[in-house]
C-alpha cells in the first residue's frame, strides 16, 4: 500500500551531472587562445563566466581557473596559469552582457587577466533583489529551473596542476545553464517591477572600485577579544605580519602557515624562550620548528617595544566608526537612531520583498547614524544617502521614512 505522504511528495529533481555537449579539455596553449577569441567575435548574446580561485589555499586571489559559455562557441575553460594574459578574451567580449553568479567575487580575479565587461548581469544580486534568502548557484537553479546541478568542488584547491576530471565537470556545469537562469530571473524583476533596481545594482557592481586595505587587519584575528592588555595586542601584531610576510611570499594561505589560535595563544603566554614557545600548542610541531627564528624573533620584538609604541586596546576616537555593540556607551543617541533605522529598512524591506542588506547595506545605515545630516529632511537623508554611496531607487525608497525615524528618535532623548 502507498504511503499517501509518499504520494503528496513533490517527483524528484531531475540532477544534471555533466554538461550536455561535453567537458572541454582546459586551454593552455596560444593556439587554442586564438581560435576561442575567433570564436568568441562570431558569438551571439550573452556570455556566461565563472572563475575559480585557491581561497583557503593560497595567499593571493588570482584566478586558477576562467569558465565561459556564449551561443555558438560552446564551453570553454581557460587555465590563466599557462594563459595569464585573457585580453583578448576581453575584447571579444566588448559590448556582449556578461552573466556571473557573485560578480563581486569574481570581478577583481578576471580584471587581473585583462577581461572587464562592458555590461553585466548577476544572477546571485537579481535573486537577493527578489527576496530569495538562498542564493547559492545550485539553490537558484533548482528553484528557478526546476534542475538540479552536481556540486561539491567550491572549496578546493584550484591550484592543483593537473586538474581532476570531476573538478572539470562542476567548473563546466557552473556556467551550462546561467544563460537560462538570467532569463528566468529577468522577466521575473520585470514582473515585480524591479528592473531598474536590477539595472542600477550590477552597474555599482561593475564599476565598484578596488576595496581600500584594512586599518590593523591584525585586529580581526580570531580570538584576539580575548586578551586584554596593549603588550599582548602587540605580540599579536607582531606574530601576525611575521605570518602575512611569510604566506605573501610562499602564496600560501595565512591560515595554512600559523592558525590564528596559535597566535593568540602565544600572545596570552608571552614565551620568553625559543623553548617556551614550541612548548604551546602548534609551535612543537616540525614545520613550526623550522620557522622557529621568524615567530619568536617577532615576539621578542614586540616584547621590548616601549610603552608609546603599542597599539591601543581599542581604536582611538575619531579613528573610525566604532563596532555598533559600542555605542550605547559612546553615543547613545546614535545607539537610538540605529535601533529606529534598522526598524524602518526591516519594514520597507519586508513591504518591498527584498532582502534588508539589499534594499540597503548595513554599513551605510551605520554610517548614516552615527555621522548623521545637519536635519533629518528628506532632502538632507537623501543627499547624505548618496554621498554613502546608495543607488537612486534605494534613497527614493528610504530616504523619507529614515528622515522621519531620526527625527523621531531625536525627539525622544
Amino acid at each position: 500500500m502507498t504511503d499517501p505522504a509518499e504520494a503528496d511528495a513533490p517527483p524528484p529533481v531531475p540532477v544534471l551531472r555533466e554538461p550536455r555537449d561535453g567537458v572541454p579539455e582546459p586551454l593552455t596553449g596560444p593556439d587554442r587562445l586564438d581560435a576561442l577569441v575567433a570564436g568568441l567575435r562570431g558569438g551571439e548574446g550573452p556570455v556566461a563566466l565563472e572563475a575559480e580561485r585557491a581561497s583557503g589555499y593560497r595567499y593571493s586571489q588570482r584566478a586558477y581557473l576562467v569558465q565561459l559559455r556564449r551561443s555558438g562557441v560552446g564551453t570553454a575553460l581557460i587555465d590563466p596559469i599557462a594563459l595569464p594574459d585573457l585580453s583578448g578574451v576581453g575584447e571579444a567580449l566588448d559590448g556582449a552582457e556578461w552573466i556571473l553568479h557573485a560578480a563581486s567575487q569574481d570581478l577583481p580575479c578576471l580584471a587581473e587577466v585583462g577581461m572587464r565587461p562592458s555590461r553585466l548581469f548577476d544572477t546571485e544580486l537579481a535573486g537577493r533583489l527578489l527576496g530569495d534568502e538562498r542564493v547559492a548557484l545550485g539553490t537558484m537553479v533548482e528553484k528557478h529551473l526546476g534542475v538540479g546541478l552536481e556540486k561539491g568542488h567550491s572549496a578546493a584547491d584550484w591550484s592543483t596542476r593537473p586538474l581532476p576530471y570531476d573538478w572539470l565537470i562542476y567548473a563546466a556545469l557552473d556556467v551550462e545553464l546561467l544563460v537560462a537562469l538570467r532569463d528566468v530571473l529577468a522577466e521575473r524583476l520585470a514582473e515585480a517591477g524591479k528592473t531598474e533596481w536590477a539595472q542600477q545594482e550590477f552597474e555599482a557592481v561593475r564599476l565598484a572600485p578596488p576595496h581600500p586595505p584594512r586599518t590593523d587587519p591584525w585586529r580581526r584575528t580570531s580570538g584576539i577579544h580575548k586578551l586584554r592588555t596593549r603588550r599582548q595586542l602587540a605580540l599579536v601584531r607582531g606574530l601576525w605580519r611575521a605570518r602575512d610576510a611569510y604566506a605573501a611570499e610562499r602564496d600560501i594561505a595565512p591560515g595554512r602557515v600559523l592558525p590564528d589560535f596559535a597566535i593568540v595563544e602565544a600572545a596570552r603566554n608571552a614565551p620568553a624562550t625559543p623553548a617556551a614557545l614550541t612548548a604551546l600548542p602548534v609551535f612543537g610541531g616540525p614545520r613550526q620548528r623550522r620557522r622557529l627564528d621568524t615567530w619568536f624573533g617577532a615576539l621578542d620584538e614586540a616584547r621590548r617595544l616601549p610603552d608609546d609604541e603599542l597599539p591601543p586596546v581599542t581604536m582611538p576616537a575619531g579613528e573610525g566608526m566604532p563596532s555598533s555593540s559600542r555605542w550605547r556607551e559612546r553615543d547613545p543617541e546614535a545607539a537610538a537612531r540605529l535601533v529606529a533605522a534598522r526598524a524602518v529598512v526591516a519594514a520597507l524591506a519586508d513591504e518591498h520583498t527584498v532582502l534588508a542588506q539589499n534594499l540597503l547595506a548595513s554599513d551605510v545605515v551605520r554610517q548614516l547614524c552615527w555621522r548623521p545630516p545637519g536635519e533629518f529632511t528628506p532632502d538632507a537623508v537623501a543627499a547624505r544617502l548618496a554621498e554613502l554611496g546608495a543607488r537612486p531607487w534605494q534613497v527614493t525608497l528610504t530616504a523619507g521614512p529614515l528622515g522621519a525615524a531620526l527625527q523621531s528618535a531625536a525627539e525622544s532623548d
